[in-house]
């Protein structure tokens, strides 16, 4: 049995100065469903989603229950799996040696992925079929339109 978490974040206005984003979490566990959502302005998509991400971590308080983080966002999924270590081994730069955007919200990622003794993501299609995925993004939309 795992902890699973769907996460998902959004932004309106996502190159202008009065933008407005959102992320939304569903986690599940043992037949228990818990959200979150939260926003704020003059922010990204891509911070949202690692927000999220990081929300939902840092709600989780054992170590020891594999976690399963389905999330939308390439941005998270392959940096994650792909370039983290490298960013960290090159300091937190990336292969073009400019600095990686959002990088507090990555240093916390790792941090709270490496206390859990399992963890993964897995991508999934956004807007598509998945109850979960279509549920954080609800909260996530519901959380800017707090904010509008």
């Amino acid at each position: 049995m795992s902890i699973e978490v769907y996460c998902d974040g959004g932004c309106r206005g996502n190159q202008n100065d009065n933008n407005i984003g959102g992320w939304g979490v569903v986690m599940m566990y043992n037949g228990h469903t818990k959200e979150m959502h939260g926003g704020e302005t003059n922010t990204t998509n891509n911070k949202m989603e690692l927000t999220g991400v990081v929300t939902a971590l840092e709600a989780i308080k054992t170590t020891h229950i594999p976690v399963v983080i389905y999330c939308d966002s390439k941005y998270i999924v392959d940096n994650f799996s792909k370039s983290v270590r490298n960013w960290i081994k090159k300091g937190w730069k990336k292969s073009d040696n400019q600095p990686v955007k959002n990088v507090e919200l990555w240093k916390r990622l790792v941090e709270l992925a490496d206390k859990q003794s399992n963890f993964q993501f897995v991508w999934v299609k956004g807007h598509a079929d998945n109850e979960g995925n279509n549920r954080a993004d609800e909260l996530a939309n519901q959380a800017m339109n707090e904010l509008s």
